[in-house]
């Protein structure tokens, strides 16, 4: 790719994107997710994955990364979970609760997503920072 070309990740990733506000409509959200059609899984501050998760694996993230999201985001909505298209969702940012920093709004440097659920081959989106071993911990028992 030369440096003129912008991939398809790049362009979803920094493209306008629509947050899933209540818990109600992330449980609606992962209904509209059909683990089969070929998602990447990618864990920021892991390897990106060269190969789509099998269906089985996107189910049990999804299961997985809901129940820690309610365990830890200690709010009465959602809001830090954001998707290319909330009906038909083909990229999908999912923040971690612990490392929020501005991940609505405006700012200059913004945090890095924990998750990104995408049709497309991801990027390595290089974090500054290694990430947490509970996270390592946790990414790795679904993924290991």
């Amino acid at each position: 790719m030369s440096e003129t070309q912008v991939s398809e990740f790049h362009t979803l990733f920094t493209g306008r994107l629509w947050s899933v506000m209540s818990w109600e409509q992330l449980d609606a959200f992962w209904r509209r997710i059909d683990p089969a059609t070929g998602w990447y899984v990618y864990a920021v501050g892991e390897p990106p994955p060269s190969n789509p998760a099998t269906a089985a694996a996107v189910g049990a993230f999804i299961t997985q990364i809901d129940a820690l999201l309610r365990k830890e985001h200690h709010h009465d909505y959602c809001g830090i979970v954001y998707a290319d298209n909330l009906e038909t969702p083909g990229f999908v940012k999912i923040f971690d609760p612990n490392n929020l920093g501005v991940s609505c709004g405006f700012s200059d440097n913004p945090p890095l997503p924990g998750w990104i659920l995408c049709r497309v081959p991801p990027e390595d989106l290089k974090p500054a920072g290694p990430l947490p071993e509970g996270r390592k911990r946790w990414w790795r028992t679904l993924f290991g």
